[in-house]
């Protein structure tokens, strides 16, 4: 039998009865990506390490050791985050050959949980990106048609995830890049709120957005994976010190009574005519569901893509400062001076899009235009999450798109950078107001293509989004 289209939920009861063992899951998803390598979807695959893992979690079983759900089940993770005597890449020439020292925090609580990690996923260079067509190693394609984007930056963990080469992947989610790939792939993705998972050991891009979430086949499959990548961090500054909550207890299995919100200024515009129809179809299933719909004004969303750009770009320059290939990365040898230096090794070192970011970044904290471009975009990002908060007093989750199109062909908007930031357009404020948000898939157009819809919280409100989310998700015969 071929365990791995199941769920992480149906497979690790077979586990806990002993229908199966870990080492035999992983054999076959390690086949998986030996057969479906043209996906691209893994910068490494860590074999060795992996069937070493899943014996020792078999030995548990056999003990009749008590174990998470968790446990024996084979996994991905983004290669921006490191695991100890691993590559950590970042999809970059840059950190081409970069072995980590020391693990990040939520691979510990995943090993803490006895996942088994099977390799590293490939993402746009640094998370910069809406397609990963950005890794300066491959394009990772979508896997329901290869001529087309599996979106970015966490491209190859949302298609790890649909094409089963992994139970559940973990991404990073800085504009949208778990949520915009896992609509485009067909996969549920989650951006838990700001603070709720540790970023240490997550290579920063920008470092007041970016926030690790889980990719998987079902949203009780998500639920699972933030039980184990939850929990304070003293290591990391802005990790929330919180009582840990239990994520599967989120499940009514009913939307009777909620409100769900629809932002006035999302209109039409720029939205794929197949995505609307679809959304509109979603709307109809909550509201059958016994769900309420509320109008709502949110004024500052249609800055926040332009707010995201600045503010990210200006911490991605900052925080990329630390790469000039002195102690580790890309370095030449013909170097004239310090200075000559720095400019060889990190024009040879960052990809376009890269330097395109840093370039922006040092423009807007630059002498002269700090006030013109940074200081305004952090007055607006006040602006949206003071708006947002007044929304939620009358709403429980907001309902919007996850990405304006399906997945667009490979090479569509390569040369044009401003039609790619759009992609991120429904995704970005979300980040700007540090709040969680679930993408969910339902259904396809007539390509094939996966679409998907997006439901947003209030801080922490995680057992909402779940609730509401998995009341679709579980019903996705006659909702799709």
């Amino acid at each position: 039998m071929d365990y791995t289209k199941l769920s992480i939920l149906e497979v690790s009861k077979l586990l806990h009865d002993g229908s199966v063992t870990s080492e035999e899951l992983t054999k076959q998803v390690l086949n998986n990506i030996k057969q479906k390598q043209n996906l691209h979807a893994l910068t490494s695959v860590c074999e060795e390490y992996a069937l070493k893992k899943a014996r020792e979690v078999d030995a548990l079983f056999k003990k009749g050791e008590k174990l998470p759900l968790l446990a024996g089940v084979p996994i991905t993770i983004k290669d921006n985050i490191n695991i100890k005597g691993l590559k950590t890449t970042c999809s970059s020439k840059f950190l081409e050959n970069f072995v980590a020292p020391y693990s990040a925090t939520i691979v510990e609580k995943l090993e803490q949980n006895y996942a088994v990690i099977v390799g590293k996923n490939n993402l746009d260079e640094f998370a910069m990106g809406s397609s990963t067509e950005n890794s300066a190693f491959f394009t990772t394609p979508n896997p329901y048609n290869l001529e087309y984007v599996s979106g970015g930056s966490s491209g190859g963990s949302a298609c790890a995830v649909a094409a089963n080469l992994g139970f559940a992947g973990v991404g990073t989610d800085t504009g949208g890049s778990v949520r915009q790939p896992a609509c485009l792939c067909g996969v549920v993705g989650l951006k838990p709120t700001y603070g709720l998972v540790s970023r240490y050991g997550i290579v920063a891009f920008a470092s007041s957005l970016d926030q690790a979430g889980p990719l998987t086949k079902t949203v009780k499959d998500s639920a699972i994976m933030l039980n184990a990548l939850t929990g304070y961090d003293e290591k990391e500054e802005t990790s929330v010190k919180r009582e840990k909550e239990d994520y599967l207890t989120s499940f009514s299995g009913s939307v009777k009574g909620i409100k769900i919100g629809l932002i006035k200024e999302i209109g039409s515009d720029g939205m794929d005519v197949e995505v609307k129809e679809k959304l509109e179809s979603v709307i109809e299933f909550y509201k059958n569901q016994g769900a309420e719909f509320v109008e709502l004004s949110v004024p500052f969303v249609n800055n926040a893509l332009a707010c995201y750009y600045i503010l990210s770009s200006a911490e991605a320059a900052s925080n990329l400062a630390r790469f000039d290939g002195v102690k580790y990365g890309v370095s030449v040898f013909d170097a004239k001076n310090i200075n000559d230096l720095y400019l060889k090794n990190r024009s040879n070192g960052f990809g376009k899009e890269v330097k395109r970011r840093i370039m922006l970044g040092n423009y807007v904290l630059s002498s002269g235009y700090y006030d013109a471009y940074y200081k305004k975009a952090k007055k607006v990002q006040k602006k949206l999450v003071e708006q947002f908060n007044k929304v939620f007093e009358s709403c429980d989750v907001i309902l919007t798109p996850t990405s304006p199109t399906p997945a667009f062909k490979i090479g569509e908007k390569a040369n044009n950078p401003l039609s790619m930031y759009l992609s991120d357009v429904y995704t970005v404020p979300v980040n700007i107001a540090e709040l969680p948000a679930i993408s969910v898939p339902c259904g396809f157009n007539k390509m094939g293509l996966p679409i998907g819809f997006q439901l947003i919280g209030k801080k922490f409100s995680e057992k909402t989004l779940f609730n509401v989310a998995d009341v679709y998700d579980s019903k996705n015969g006659e909702a799709k």
